[in-house]
């Protein structure tokens, strides 16, 4: 009998074991999926309506989109530009931010991408980017 105690404690602590391990990754997990956020600022003057003015974001493997997070809601798209610096396209249409919320503005962004934030209001905007 004392047998059968001792491998029912066993069996029971390998099982809340295992279950520890798999809780500790999916914890792991999230916490690599959260980085992709909030990794920069961003601050577009008034008077314009492109984000950054004078130089091109880079897309990076931090994330596989493009993505904002405005302090007020805007109108946003994104710009791509060739690897030589020359604008590539525009995306089409707009997409609606709302404040202190994340958006997704372009997906699946291949690593090393060129891009620009073009905002439809020239009104100074400010917030966090990830990309």
């Amino acid at each position: 009998m004392n047998v059968h105690r001792r491998l029912g404690t066993f069996t029971l602590t390998c099982l809340l074991a295992a279950g520890g391990m798999v809780g500790g990754t999916a914890t792991t997990a999230g916490a690599a999926a959260q980085s992709c956020y909030g990794t920069w600022t961003y601050n577009k003057p008034s008077d314009t309506f492109f984000q950054p003015a004078s130089y091109l974001y880079l897309a990076t493997d931090n994330c596989a989109d493009i993505n904002i997070k405005t302090n007020t809601s805007r109108q946003v798209k994104v710009c791509f530009y060739a690897s030589g610096g020359g604008l590539d396209y525009c995306q089409s249409s707009y997409k609606t931010t709302t404040a202190g919320q994340w958006k997704v503005i372009a997906t699946d962004v291949i690593d090393g991408t060129k891009f620009k934030f073009q905002f439809a209001s020239s009104a100074a905007s400010s917030g966090l980017r990830a990309h």
